[in-house]
């Protein structure tokens, strides 16, 4: 394909370089690109799935007719409706596009004689997000039985799992064998293929809870000992819970010997209210092992607090902004996850004027951290879910509030909503009158 004088504004470097596995082996663009389901549907997918496990091997999904439209469109400047996201800065204001585009913007020009005119390229992967579970440790109140095996298990437990929805099919004991065959015969051998073949420049531990996979101390060690460490850069979204496995240090006996990392330390709160929304957390410990990290930091964006802005997370802000001027640290800053009305656990969820009235006062403090006051900033032009659904919002409230409580009530929690909500008497009566 011919190379524009200028590069088109929208193309993005993933096509040609990312590859992505949800737990479910759900195979996207990236972790942000909103596509329709090819088997069960997840908290971003645009079109609900099948229900039946239908899973693709990466050969055939990296030229599928899909990809290929991907970079042809990419190509001819168009604006994808898979990358919402990054169009219109849903998720944070630093997107993901730039990041692939800093990343491997010295790809840029081999890309034009790599691929032809249907958009099929004989690139291969370097970049790496493969979820090889939903292993995790906690159960945080903005995920979801997907992403963590803790909420699944609680979800059993309790008997709240609607069979009916064709999306929890994954979650059925034969589904479930498949899926673990699926993972264990193919994903566990394009991946090691990879590391083996000395094809990974980066990759991306996400989960699940990353630190608690197996997979990711044997195949970073493997990496370590193959001798190409110095040339693969490792990024971490984790809870930071753990930070040894089998007598392995992360940061002395993985990080230390890659060409270079970053680790975006999940945390959504301090204290009381950020244990209330990440259940699982020991604030305490978190902050131990951020510390440990920052012993062996040699730029500021190696230990980040990875912080999603929530509404019992509003009250937090200024404690978030405190602590990362203490440690000396950079904040990564996003807004939960909205794609429904009954998103409670949002700030959008609020009427316009209550969110409003309190991003300004917030913004009165005069915050350290830019990127705090740019993402509230840009929170106060996003539309409320009363803007978007205004003939749902009443009733999409009251069952995200039914949500929460049944919830509290199943963790048992001392410490609830309602509880944080006291601290701000109008929002409390709002939350009170749902």
């Amino acid at each position: 394909m011919k190379q524009p004088k200028n590069r088109p504004e929208t193309l993005c470097m993933a096509p040609w370089t990312h590859t992505y596995l949800s737990p479910q082996t759900e195979r996207r663009m990236c972790c942000a690109s909103r596509e329709d389901a090819q088997s069960f549907e997840q908290y971003i997918d645009t079109k609900e799935g099948s229900g039946k496990y239908q899973p693709i091997t990466l050969e055939k999904h990296w030229n599928s007719d899909h990809m290929k439209s991907v970079r042809k469109r990419m190509m001819a400047g168009e604006t994808l409706k898979e990358c919402a996201v990054c169009n219109d800065k849903l998720l944070n204001t630093d997107v993901y596009r730039s990041y692939f585009n800093q990343m491997f913007g010295h790809k840029y020009n081999s890309i034009w004689d790599t691929t032809d005119d249907t958009g099929y390229t004989t690139t291969k992967p370097v970049s790496w997000d493969y979820r090889f579970s939903n292993l995790c440790n906690f159960k945080c109140r903005t995920c979801g039985d997907m992403l963590s095996s803790a909420w699944e298990s609680e979800q059993r437990q309790h008997n709240t799992i609607n069979w009916d929805n064709p999306k929890n099919n994954w979650m059925k004991p034969d589904i479930r064998k498949q899926i673990s065959k699926f993972q264990d015969n193919q994903i566990e051998k394009e991946f090691a293929d990879a590391v083996e073949s000395h094809q990974i420049e980066e990759v991306y531990w996400v989960g699940g809870e990353p630190l608690m996979y197996d997979q990711h101390w044997r195949y970073m060690k493997r990496i370590v000992d193959l001798g190409d460490g110095k040339n693969v850069y490792a990024r971490y979204n984790t809870n930071l819970s753990r930070i040894n496995y089998r007598g392995v240090n992360l940061y002395t006996d993985i990080l230390s010997r890659l060409q270079d990392w970053q680790i975006c330390a999940s945390l959504d709160g301090t204290g009381r209210i950020g244990e209330y929304i990440r259940t699982g957390l020991n604030y305490q410990t978190w902050v131990e092992n951020f510390k440990e990290g920052l012993k062996g930091v040699t730029n500021d964006r190696q230990m980040r607090i990875d912080f999603t802005l929530t509404l019992p997370g509003m009250f937090e802000v200024k404690e978030m902004d405190k602590l990362a001027y203490n440690l000396d640290s950079e904040i990564l800053a996003k807004v939960i996850f909205s794609f429904t009305p009954d998103i409670i656990m949002s700030p959008l969820a609020l009427p316009r004027k209550l969110l409003e009235e309190w991003i300004d006062d917030i913004l009165e403090s005069k915050l350290c951290k830019p990127v705090l006051i740019d993402m509230l900033t840009q929170l106060k032009t996003r539309p409320t879910f009363e803007e978007q659904w205004p003939d749902t919002y009443q009733e999409s409230l009251a069952k995200g509030k039914r949500r929460v409580l049944q919830l509290e009530s199943i963790r048992k929690d001392e410490f609830t909503l309602s509880n944080i909500l006291e601290s701000r008497k109008d929002i409390h009566d709002w939350y009170q009158s749902i």
